[in-house]
């Protein structure tokens, strides 16, 4: 296992996925983290994240310095390795000039995470510090021109450190310098595979819940589907999975997933019609936010309801992901910004009388999708679009009404039936459609109309993490808006979301 320490870089997940992509386990903890909880969890190697702060900052994140006794390998990156300087005697000052993006990497000494690459190459960098001086024992092993000290070592104490990031695709090496901490340096195996991952989890799921009942909140998305599937595994009939229609779905969808449902899931499902009182809690509220916490707090008190219809059920099994609760309030704490709440992980009362579980919160969506097939789930549900936990409520934007509901199911519906056709659903991260609280003047049938305005969303990704939009052929993009405005009452104007994460996020609230 290796521990990545997250000082709030915005690339701190993307060096998990770096160290997972090679069958190593990894785990992401806040630095406030005790050093006996580091000898508990007992890891290979460490890697310090970056970040956006300066060492000198009043409040910038600091780890306990005795981290570096304890004979493990570790790797600072960008901040990390700055703060490692820094906490060992070296000195850290503001650059003269500070250095954002490619940079030509010089290679000084190819040992340590640099073994086998080259004398030169091209680096990612993102810093406005600079180390001047560095602590006894340290060697320079890399410089660029307008950094001297771009990559360190200590080989006695084992400790590295690299001033550009080695986990973006802009450092073309920079795989190759993390196998190289994993494996040469840390000594770790490919043993983490999704086989052993459900292994695992089936074990602490029965260990955790023991002779008691879970009650699993069942959407037919990928998440939702493959916990259940885990901890039907785990416990079987001691699970029931419920599914809430929360009149908040799209078109016919509450049909086709009890039948999907049904055929691929030998599982104790109860379905509920609670619409009307999702739809009641939310009218008049257009703050993207507080939808979401109305939309957590019925959906818990409704859970509440069926609960106590269930023997021995003291359990709510969730699918949340890493990025949920990455994005909900950073990585348990750290100092990573929060960018919005999800419905997993912001809306859940405080008084809730449920205990969680949620197996695959360690797990980033296209780990999901591969725990799926590795334990017998369908095809046609591993490859699922992720659809929100509060539904079309955060893609009507402004007030959630029956009609407005009603005209955007018609939307999405041309929408999904286009990209299906074109063979482009698998291809795609998500494509969906956003009603807009505005309306535009338009021409049919040579008079004037003044109607809604709906956008397309389209992205590629592998985690949600970052995304681009799709550039999708400019025919089919055609064929949607002519669909959409001609069968579609109520809308006149179609527009394209062309734009990619960062800076903005997948969804529109």
């Amino acid at each position: 296992m290796i521990l990545i320490i997250d000082f709030g870089s915005q690339y701190n997940q993307l060096i998990a996925r770096r160290v997972r992509e090679n069958s190593v386990y990894c785990m992401i903890e806040p630095p406030s983290i005790k050093i006996d909880e580091i000898r508990k969890l007992d890891p290979e190697g460490i890697i310090l994240s970056g970040g956006p702060s300066s060492i000198y900052e009043k409040n910038s994140p600091k780890i306990d310095t005795k981290i570096f006794n304890l004979g493990i390998p570790i790797l600072g990156i960008c901040y990390g390795m700055q703060f490692m300087v820094h906490s060992l005697g070296g000195r850290v000052e503001r650059a003269g000039k500070r250095e954002y993006g490619f940079a030509e990497l010089c290679i000084i000494k190819q040992q340590g995470v640099l073994k086998d690459t080259g004398t030169s190459t091209k680096c990612w960098m993102s810093h406005g510090d600079s180390i001047r001086k560095l602590p006894e024992g340290f060697t320079v092993t890399a410089s660029t021109e307008n950094t001297e000290i771009a990559a360190i070592v200590h080989d006695s104490k084992k400790l590295y450190g690299l001033q550009f990031h080695p986990e973006v695709e802009h450092t073309p090496l920079g795989k190759k310098m993390i196998k190289n901490f994993l494996f040469d340096i840390c000594g770790c195996s490919h043993s983490w595979t999704m086989k052993s991952f459900a292994q695992n989890a089936i074990n602490e799921i029965r260990e955790m819940v023991g002779d008691k009942r879970v009650i699993l909140g069942l959407s037919g998305g990928v998440d939702s589907s493959v916990a259940a599937m885990l901890i039907h595994k785990a416990i079987g009939k001691h699970l029931t999975c419920i599914f809430v229609d929360n009149g908040l779905l799209r078109k016919n969808e509450m049909e086709k997933l009890k039948k999907t449902l049904t055929r691929n899931l030998d599982i104790n499902i109860r379905f509920v019609d609670a619409g009307s009182r999702f739809l009641k809690g939310l009218s008049g509220v257009t703050d993207p936010e507080k939808k979401r916490k109305i939309i957590g707090k019925i959906f818990m008190d409704v859970f509440e309801a069926e609960a106590k219809k269930i023997k021995g059920a003291e359990f709510l099994a969730q699918g949340t992901l890493y990025p949920d609760v990455i994005e909900s309030k950073s990585a348990f704490g750290g100092p990573t910004a929060v960018i919005k709440s999800h419905h997993n992980v912001g809306g859940l009362p405080k008084n809730m009388k449920l205990k969680l579980v949620e197996p695959l919160k360690y797990l980033f969506k296209d780990e999901v999708r591969r725990l799926g097939k590795a334990i017998g789930l369908h095809e046609d549900m591993v490859w699922r679009q992720p659809f929100p936990g509060p539904g079309l409520s955060i893609r009507v934007i402004g007030e959630v009404t029956k009609q407005r509901l009603l005209i955007l199911r018609e939307v999405d519906d041309i929408l999904l039936f286009e990209i299906k056709n074109a063979g482009l659903y698998r291809k795609l991260w998500q494509s969906f459609s956003i009603l807009l609280p505005l309306k535009s003047v338009g021409i049919m049938g040579d008079q004037r109309t003044y109607e809604n305005i709906v956008a397309i969303r389209a992205v590629t990704s592998k985690d949600a993490m970052t995304a681009d939009w799709a550039k999708l052929p400019h025919s089919l993009l055609g064929k949607i808006s002519n669909r959409i405005i001609n069968e579609v009452a109520g809308v006149n104007r179609v527009v394209y979301d062309i734009s990619s994460k960062p800076p903005a996020t997948i969804e529109w609230e």
